[in-house]
C-alpha cells in the first residue's frame, strides 16, 4: 500500500510541476476600423494567440453608370485582405504586426473624347506595419494613404485573461489527486495495521 501512496504522490508532483512550467499562451482580442476620409467604411475583429496570425478578406462589389447612355456597367470588386498577428503583450500595450492589401477605385471620373463616362480605374494598395503598439484602453492609428482618399486604420487591442485559470485548475487538480491518493493509501494502511494488531 505504501508503494501505491508513493507512486500517487510522485504522479501528483509531476503533474503539478508540468502545469507550473508550461508557459501560458497569451490571447489578444483586437478590433480594426477602416476609416476613409473620416468615415468608417469597414471593420475587422478577432481573438488571436500571440505568435499566430489571422487573415480575413472582405468584398464589396460596386457598379457605376458608364457609357454615353449612362447605363449600369463596369462592376468593381473592392476587396480588402487583412492579416493581423499579435507579437507581444507588456505594460506598454499590445504589439501587432499588420499586413493589408486593398483594391480602391479612382475617385476622379474619366470620360471619353466625346464625353461618355468611363468606369473608375481600380488600383491596388499594399502596406505592412511590423509592430504597431496599441496602448492599454486606447486606440492606435495607422495612416495607409495620406490623401485621395485619406485612408486610416484605427486599432484597439487587449489581452484576454483566462489562461492562467486553466493552469491553476490543472495545478489544483494535480494537488487534489496527489493529496486524495496519498490520504486514501494512508487510511488503508492504518486500517490494515489496526486490523492485524487486533487479531
Amino acid at each position: 500500500m505504501w508503494k501505491t501512496s508513493i507512486a500517487a504522490m510522485l504522479l501528483g508532483a509531476s503533474l503539478l510541476a508540468h502545469a507550473q512550467q508550461r508557459p501560458a499562451q497569451q490571447v489578444v482580442q483586437w478590433q480594426l476600423q477602416v476609416m476613409q476620409d473620416g468615415q468608417q467604411i469597414d471593420s475587422f475583429e478577432g481573438t488571436t494567440t500571440v505568435g499566430q496570425a489571422r487573415t480575413d478578406t472582405h468584398h464589396r462589389v460596386v457598379q457605376h453608370n458608364v457609357g454615353c447612355k449612362d447605363q449600369p456597367a463596369g462592376s468593381i470588386d473592392l476587396s480588402r485582405t487583412l492579416t493581423v498577428s499579435p507579437l507581444r503583450v507588456d505594460p506598454e500595450g499590445v504589439m501587432l504586426s499588420i499586413e493589408t492589401q486593398e483594391t480602391l477605385e479612382d475617385a476622379t471620373a474619366q470620360r471619353t473624347d466625346i464625353g461618355c463616362k468611363l468606369p473608375p480605374q481600380p488600383r491596388q494598395v499594399s502596406a505592412s506595419h511590423p509592430g504597431l503598439v496599441v496602448p492599454p484602453d486606447q486606440w492606435a492609428s495607422w495612416t495607409i494613404i495620406e490623401r485621395n482618399p485619406n485612408l486610416v486604420y484605427r486599432v484597439h487591442a487587449s489581452a484576454v485573461n483566462g489562461n492562467g485559470g486553466a493552469n491553476g485548475n490543472a495545478a489544483s487538480a494535480a494537488n487534489g489527486n496527489a493529496s486524495g491518493n496519498a490520504a486514501s493509501a494512508a487510511h488503508g494502511n492504518t486500517n490494515g495495521n489496526a486490523a492485524g494488531n487486533s487479531n
